[in-house]
């Protein structure tokens, strides 16, 4: 189990999560985002009648999911989402709440 938790830690690295930013002859740099998602479990017993026969087992899971770049030009950084459109009206509120903000702060500069 703890060989497998291991692994999975590696791949949970925030360089898996934020990646390496790509700088583009114009000035703009992205940095690739992506999402992140992971399950583990284990189990084990004796068989019954038994004092020293033991079994047990584990599984994980990891789903690494592009969700969109950071784009970075002359100070200001805007998220690009690659994911497609929300579905309902509170997903499509959450994403635009980045925007909003940096509305408000343009308004206050």
């Amino acid at each position: 189990m703890a060989n497998a938790m291991g692994n999975i830690k590696q791949l949970v690295e925030v360089n898996n999560i934020i990646g390496t930013p790509i700088s583009t002859p114009d000035g703009l740099t992205l940095v690739p985002v992506t999402k992140v998602s992971f399950g583990f479990g284990g189990a084990g017993g004796k068989l019954q009648n038994s004092k020293e026969e033991l079994s047990g087992g584990s599984a994980g899971g990891v789903k690494i999911e592009p969700i969109g770049f950071l784009a970075v030009n002359e100070g200001n950084v805007r998220m690009v989402n690659v994911l497609p459109p929300a579905k309902n009206s509170v997903d499509r509120i959450l994403d635009l709440v980045p925007q909003v903000i940096e509305k408000i702060e343009q308004i206050k500069n």
